[in-house]
């Protein structure tokens, strides 16, 4: 194909593609058609169907047609087969009597392809993708047979989806060459690679011994059945390895449990977003009004119908989950694991019966649980959002204990509902977020009545009366001056940081390492000690990155090397429990999957936890990606950078008149980067869906030029990213 780079006219060759009778999709013989500009597709002719576009003689597919040769001097995303394939009328690949009609090429099944090349290596001891021609290719054959190892190869260049097939293991391994060698699953290279690993013994080691080699129950356990744990298994069992779950739900002091899933199923992310949304009907109804809409009798809320209704959806969740399990072969038990001896587990099950299990590999996928005070009446009477969205009553006037994003959430929703909530802070809101947005946050929320205590430590806490809810008193000591702080409240949910569920799972049995901070100490200690050491310690440290006032008790996290692999090799971790890394539930689906995919699909492929988008969902939400403002300049120099901000008024708030110059949004750019985009962050409403978009510019980055070149969709809240 010619490019018009000099804007004359030139031609186009495209491709047909026409949907067959069943599904697939059929690319049929080039045509050329005149090219109305530079990389502009042109749709022609009458007859049904949509035209595929060529650069330089390549199908953006990925498949030949026509005859053309010449590289492309454009890289155009490729186009799925899946967008030209509607998945309803099933493939053509899963009917072989339909063959392509005459002159045209099935497009390829990616989806199909991956999971072919992942269970060839799975289900060979030595997988080679080679070429019959290539003499590196021969070589290794005879590296192989020298050994007397058996080995399956797979002849890209007489296999007639070969070329699709090479892109994949391109994807999976970063290797574009051919000999492509796996052994036992794991990745070994080309030809060099694999002579190498023969050389300095490393092939050996992962051919092993059949015969010597010690058996397993399992290739592989995972200890926890949370998003990240699920995903794993569910990933590795498709590989072909024989898999357990073990998934235990330890009561919270008052009793509370609930089933498989995690936290962001049963008590986090799900039930937090539906409550979230109750509160925001309740805004709705009072905007409508300003809309003409007229109700004469008086709006209440129920909480018990609205907490029945939450909590049949997630018992529908769980049910799924099981279901999922259970379709991938995967053993699940609801049994809490703990380890006796390396490779080995013991499972004591709710009726306390114990089992012993084996396996190769293990992934630690334990999450964590919120942190109590350490206070007299703290387990006896308080409550943490473990037990706030199963609560069978309406928990009334609300005391909150924290400033994280939990604790601002659930002060939100309360208040959206009408109930008095007040938060007690130690020192500054949303810690490790931008600092800007957070006090912007707490600023909206007292306008919309909740109040803020600053500066201020619970001592202890005391029933007053019994009830649901009961009545609580709640003694408090301000950290700066002498005065305490006394209050009456009807539930008190504290939402002060979480701790790794690491401890008591016999990872000292086996030595893996966690985080055991110093600070500890600090718990035994008499209340008002702690107060003054923790202010002592959080001044002395305010400058330094290690040490947040969330280290005051011990957190249990667990160090990883890039793999997730903790310091015992066949020990793995992912998700919350991790040292260092995000606390975000799409973070350990995403780490999960690809923890399988190394351990049992050959790819080579890492979690990057760089730029990854995230919500608090306040009732002002607040979406972000990418850093802070506070750490822009610590990472760049504030001189470096350049913000962009702006206030925006959300078009459906000018009627009802209400929360005018609130919503605001910036973009934290690196002046000497071509003024990339390294820090984004927005208030207002539908946040999160806001983010995710902008999200993926980021990954690709985004710079203020292509912003500014970038048109809005107006009237929209997300249109303030092209105006600022």
């Amino acid at each position: 194909m010619r490019l018009c780079h000099d804007g004359s006219r030139c031609w186009m060759s495209l491709l047909f593609v026409y949907p067959p009778p069943l599904g697939g999709g059929w690319v049929g013989p080039a045509r050329r058609l005149p090219c109305s500009g530079r990389g502009r597709a042109v749709r022609g002719g009458g007859r049904s169907g949509r035209w595929a576009r060529v650069w330089g003689g390549r199908w953006l597919g990925g498949a030949r047609a026509g005859g053309f040769t010449s590289a492309p001097q454009h890289s155009p995303a490729r186009l799925s087969s899946a967008q030209h394939s509607p998945a309803r009328h099933g493939s053509a690949q899963n009917n072989p009597a339909m063959p392509p009609p005459p002159g045209q090429t099935q497009l390829p099944d990616w989806d199909g392809l991956k999971l072919r090349v992942r269970t060839l290596i799975a289900s060979h001891r030595v997988m080679i993708f080679s070429k019959s021609y290539c003499p590196y290719c021969n070589q290794v054959k005879e590296l192989f047979s020298s050994m007397g190892v058996e080995y399956y190869a797979l002849e890209l260049d007489v296999t007639a989806d070969g070329p699709s097939i090479q892109q994949v293991l391109a994807e999976l391994t970063n290797q574009r060459t051919v000999p492509n060698v796996f052994v036992n699953g794991k990745h070994v290279g080309g030809c060099d690679a694999t002579y190498k690993a023969y050389q300095n013994g490393t092939l050996q080691k992962l051919l092993g011994d059949v015969k010597d080699a010690e058996t397993y129950d399992y290739d592989l356990i995972i200890i926890g059945g949370g998003s990240g744990g699920l995903a794993c298994s569910k990933e590795a069992a498709t590989l072909g390895k024989k898999v357990m779950v073990l998934d235990y739900v330890v009561p919270t002091p008052l009793g509370t449990s609930w089933g498989l899933g995690g936290t962001c199923v049963n008590v986090g992310c799900i039930p937090k977003k539906l409550m979230h949304q109750a509160a925001l009907l309740g805004q709705a109804l009072k905007d409508s009004r300003k809309y003409g809409w007229q109700y004469e009798e008086q709006v209440k809320h129920n909480w018990e119908i609205m907490v029945e209704a939450i909590q049949n959806y997630i018992g529908s969740l769980n049910w799924g989950y099981r279901l999922s399990l259970r379709e991938k072969s995967v053993t699940y038990l609801n049994s809490y694991g703990e380890f006796v001896e390396p490779h080995k587990i013991k499972a004591t099950n709710r009726k306390g019966q114990v089992t012993y299990h084996t396996a190769e590999t293990f992934v630690l996928a334990t999450g964590e649980r919120p942190r109590y005070l350490g206070i007299p009446g703290d387990k006896e009477y308080c409550i943490t959002s473990d037990d706030l969205f199963s609560l069978p009553y309406c928990p009334g006037k609300t005391l909150i204990v924290g400033a994280s994003y939990v604790a601002l959430e659930c002060a939100g929703f309360l208040a959206g509902l009408g109930l008095d909530v007040t938060v007690m802070v130690r020192s500054i809101l949303l810690r490790g977020f931008d600092q800007e947005m957070a006090e912007k946050i707490g600023a909206h929320m007292e306008t919309h009545g909740v109040t803020f205590i600053r500066k201020c430590i619970p001592t202890q806490v005391e029933k007053l009366e019994d009830g649901t809810p009961g009545r609580l008193k709640v003694t408090a000591q301000f950290t700066e001056g002498p005065e305490t702080f006394v209050g009456e409240y009807n539930t008190v949910l504290i939402a002060i940081g979480r701790d790794a569920c690491t401890r008591n799972i016999g990872l000292e049995t086996i030595g893996v390492k966690i985080n055991e901070n110093v600070s500890a100490k600090l718990v035994r200690r008499k209340r008002q000690d702690y107060v003054d050491q923790a202010i002592e310690l959080e001044s002395a440290c305010s400058n330094q990155q290690l040490i947040k006032p969330t280290h005051l008790y011990m957190n249990g996290k667990i160090p990883v090397n890039e793999e997730e692999q903790t310091n015992v090799p066949y020990v793995y971790a992912i998700g919350d429990i991790l040292e260092g890394k995000l606390e975000l539930t799409p973070v350990a689906i995403q780490a999960g999957k690809l923890l399988a995919r190394r351990l049992y699909g050959g790819s080579s492929t890492k979690c990057d936890y760089i730029n990854v988008p995230t919500t608090v969902f306040t009732p002002l939400e607040y979406g972000s990606c990418g850093l802070a403002e506070e750490k822009a300049i610590e990472k760049y120099g504030k001189q470096n950078l350049e913000v962009y901000h702006s206030l925006f008024w959300p078009l459906e708030w000018t009627v009802p008149g209400r929360d005018n110059n609130t919503c605001y949004a910036k973009i934290i750019c690196a002046k000497h980067d071509n003024n990339r985009v390294v820090g984004f962050h927005v208030l207002g409403p539908n946040a999160g869906e806001v983010t995710q978009g902008f999200a993926a510019a980021i990954k690709c980055g985004l710079t203020k030029e292509l912003l500014d070149e970038t048109i809005g969709i107006h009237p929209t809240c997300a249109e303030f990213g092209t105006l600022l």
